[in-house]
């Protein structure tokens, strides 16, 4: 190597060190450890060759509602690696989304393990809720119409129905609704299993019919193979609601889906309860045990947390930032990083104390103080796909360089 060549590299490697660890919007990663990431990119590059389609899960609360957030990750993660579709839905969507429009009818009961919905006794799935039939009942899906949804996301031919067969008698028929393809699903066994289908041609519009005893734990409805971005809102919810989920049943979910990251956006709805830094400590335990639970069913995928936005709250009629938000913020990323999971900074992203009153006077958020306007999810949105970016970018240049190489011209960027 030359040495002009070694200087371009020295310098190089200094950028990504500053992008990586000190600009706002990097990732925090446990045992600052660069190459958190890489099993989850090498997946997904390898995801067209070898047929597969590599899932995120995006779960959070309402600030995600509508596909906010995931849409942009989407978009990202598909203009790398390929595929397309909405990606998992749950029969019904009781939040309108900009991925997707879709109609169920038929013997369906609600199981849940927060908010509305009957207790299931831990057989929620991977949505932590589940829908359960007990007869006939249709699931109709339509590709989005809205303007600013990705093109990518219009089509699907990849169709998976994720379900647990109590009786075995469950069967499902998918039928495309232009008539040009019917093809029935039956596998007369109890437990968890998925109808899978591939269809010969891409379709905006499909109909699934069902008969028998069953949990339907969702349907995933994606283009081709590579990369699928799940929208999983959860209204209300603080993230303490997966140890709800029987662990075999959560497993063999996360395993028959091929999930690869797991991202936890919560927090948020606790800001107003954590007036003590005893109650913070309290959450922050809550959700380090939910994170080892997850792990401990489903090692193979990588989880990141994103924390609370800023929030304000009137104080002696002047808006300001809860209190305890900041140290809830900087505990939430302690909890995180020893966890083994990584930490995106939404506060700091969104400019860090009173940031809130800012974004809201711009447009971006409403006026609760709490919740992003679409403008602002985008922007949001954006920020998180320009992370995953740069991990990305770096990702692909350290794989040009031997290890020892990488780890001398690293350990030289430091000085």
């Amino acid at each position: 190597m030359s040495l002009e060549h070694l200087e371009s590299l020295k310098d190089t490697l200094k950028q990504y060190k500053v992008a990586l660890t000190e600009q706002v919007g990097h990732f925090y990663v446990p045992n600052d450890d660069v190459t958190f990431f890489d099993a989850v990119f090498a997946k997904m590059a390898q995801a067209k060759k070898n047929k597969q389609i590599i899932r995120v899960l995006h779960y959070g609360d309402s600030q995600i509602e509508m596909d906010r957030l995931s849409g942009n990750l989407r978009t990202f993660f598909q203009s790398k690696f390929g595929g397309g579709g909405p990606g998992l839905v749950p029969v019904e969507q009781t939040v309108p989304s900009y991925a997707l429009s879709q109609y169920s009818s038929g013997a369906f009961t609600l199981y849940s393990s927060y908010g509305d919905g009957a207790h299931a006794g831990g057989n929620y799935g991977l949505m932590a809720k589940c829908y359960r039939l007990t007869g006939s009942g249709f699931f109709t899906a339509n590709a989005s119409t809205h303007k600013g949804t990705d093109n990518r996301v219009k089509h699907f031919s990849n169709i998976t129905l994720l379900y647990n067969d109590h009786v075995g008698n469950f069967q499902a028929t998918l039928k495309d609704r232009r008539g040009h393809y019917t093809q029935l699903c039956s596998n007369a066994m109890k437990g968890i299993h998925t109808c899978h289908w591939v269809m010969d041609s891409v379709t905006s519009s499909i109909q699934i019919s069902m008969q028998g005893t069953a949990d339907i734990y969702g349907i995933m409805l994606d283009n081709g193979y590579g990369v699928s971005v799940d929208n999983i809102p959860m209204r209300g919810c603080s993230g303490t609601q997966f140890t709800m989920i029987k662990d075999s049943i959560l497993r063999s979910c996360y395993r028959q889906s091929n999930v690869g990251l797991i991202i936890l956006q919560f927090g948020g709805n606790s800001v107003p309860a954590m007036t003590t830094s005893k109650a913070i400590q309290s959450y922050c335990n809550r959700m380090s045990t939910e994170i080892r639970y997850i792990k401990r069913c489903y090692p193979d995928a990588k989880i990141l947390f994103i924390g609370p936005s800023d929030m304000s709250v009137r104080r002696g009629g002047i808006l300001q930032t809860y209190p305890k938000l900041p140290q809830l913020v900087d505990s939430l990323r302690t909890m995180a990083l020893r966890n083994g999971a990584a930490y995106w900074d939404l506060y700091d992203v969104m400019g860090g104390e009173n940031s809130m009153i800012a974004w809201v006077e711009h447009g971006l958020a409403g006026p609760d103080y709490i919740h992003f306007t679409p403008a602002g999810a985008n922007k949001v949105g954006k920020s998180l796909a320009d992370s995953f970016n740069t991990a990305y970018e770096f990702y692909l240049m350290r794989k040009k360089m031997d290890k020892e190489q990488f780890d001398n011209l690293w350990n030289v960027s430091e000085r």
